[in-house]
């Protein structure tokens, strides 16, 4: 194998999973899901159905990545964040895939500790969610969301630095002009 699964993770049949990605204890990747490479899945990391998770992305533990849900490359999920995939559920009443709203993490995105994304918003690229926000809404590219509900409280660089005023970063030196879905690199 060109990935690591350790002994105590299930793999259910038909998942692809990516050269050089390290699945640790207590895992579980659902049937039809597609992991990239070097990816790392920290303990107890549920892949459900279907799930699309891209190269360079990083699971800490205790997250489930439930249905609907689409990670881009590098992304990062910190400890116990949580995804959902319904706004209505009943345990009497279940919708099944029929009901799951399609949630999009981008390119470099960042989620902190124990924050909640709710399903139905997409995380724009390079964007940083604050341990224990709630995501309620689309969050534009290089947004600083901070909160419950989770609320814009300024730019961060694609290096993960917050960025002042001039939008020009004091660490690596990048600059950035404001669009309509957020930032651009100049």
């Amino acid at each position: 194998m060109s990935f690591y699964v350790h002994e105590s993770s299930y793999i259910d049949e038909d998942v692809t999973i990516g050269e050089g990605t390290k699945i640790w204890h207590f895992c579980h990747v659902h049937k039809g899901a597609q992991i990239g490479e070097n990816c790392s899945l920290g303990q107890n990391v549920n892949v459900s159905n279907n799930v699309r998770i891209g190269n360079g992305v990083k699971i800490q533990n205790n997250v489930s990545i439930y249905e609907g849900v689409e990670l881009e490359d590098y992304v990062f999920c910190g400890p116990s964040m949580v995804f959902t995939n319904d706004l209505t559920p009943r345990s009497k009443y279940p919708k099944g895939q029929a009901g799951y709203r399609k949630t999009l993490v981008m390119y470099g995105a960042s989620i902190g500790a124990n924050a909640t994304i709710v399903c139905g918003n997409t995380i724009g690229k390079w964007a940083m969610i604050a341990s224990g926000a709630v995501v309620t809404k689309d969050v534009p590219a290089y947004a600083l969301m901070v909160g419950v509900p989770a609320k814009q409280i300024g730019w961060v660089c694609e290096c993960g630095e917050s960025l002042k005023e001039d939008l020009v970063c004091r660490v690596c030196c990048r600059k950035y002009s404001l669009v309509e879905k957020g930032l651009t690199e100049k």
